[in-house]
């Protein structure tokens, strides 16, 4: 496969332009959008089959099912890393191998309705929560040890209104034509 078509096919909605100084604005719609994203999660995987659950949006990529349980996963350590920022000065956060918790059977199976009830729960408490915190308080962070970087809550959160919409055309392509 053609190496434009790979890059296609793993970025669909392209990478994510990492935004030091977002406005109050750029904000406020990417809560709104963590807000819709179970909603939105809902409505691409009405009508997917079990058989389905297991296409793959690229050749070597994880299935339907895996992509969801990750969104499940990747969002709850999204949400407690927001916490550790807002209550600690600066806390280092642990960092997980995303592949190999993919691997592990409950992030591999096609029974998604668990992580799609937790990611609903969890969205309506990240965004209670992320509503009532201050700029300043949005203004802090955490420090990734791995990466070496600092991710102010701020942007962090443009971040993972991203991540959902990325995840959300990885489906819509498995749906359409799984590897």
């Amino acid at each position: 496969m053609e190496d434009h078509v790979l890059k296609l096919l793993k970025h669909p909605v392209g990478t994510f332009q990492w935004n030091e100084s977002p406005n109050s604005e750029e904000i406020r719609k990417a809560i709104k959008k963590l807000e819709q994203f179970p909603e939105e999660l809902k409505k691409s995987l009405a009508g997917v089959t079990r058989e389905k659950l297991k296409n793959r949006y690229r050749p070597q990529g994880w299935t339907i099912a895996q992509v969801v349980h990750h969104l499940a996963d990747s969002h709850m350590h999204s949400y407690l890393r927001f916490k550790h920022a807002i209550l600690e000065d600066l806390p280092s956060i642990k960092d997980y191998k995303e592949a190999d918790w993919a691997m592990l059977e409950d992030a591999s199976h096609e029974e998604i309705s668990c992580s799609i009830d937790l990611l609903t729960a969890l969205h309506k408490r990240w965004t209670f929560f992320l509503n009532s915190c201050s700029e300043a308080q949005l203004s802090r962070a955490y420090f990734h040890p791995e990466r070496d970087k600092h991710y102010p809550l701020h942007s962090t959160i443009l971040l993972y209104a991203w991540h959902g919409v990325h995840h959300i055309a990885h489906i819509e392509n498995a749906k359409k034509k799984g590897y």
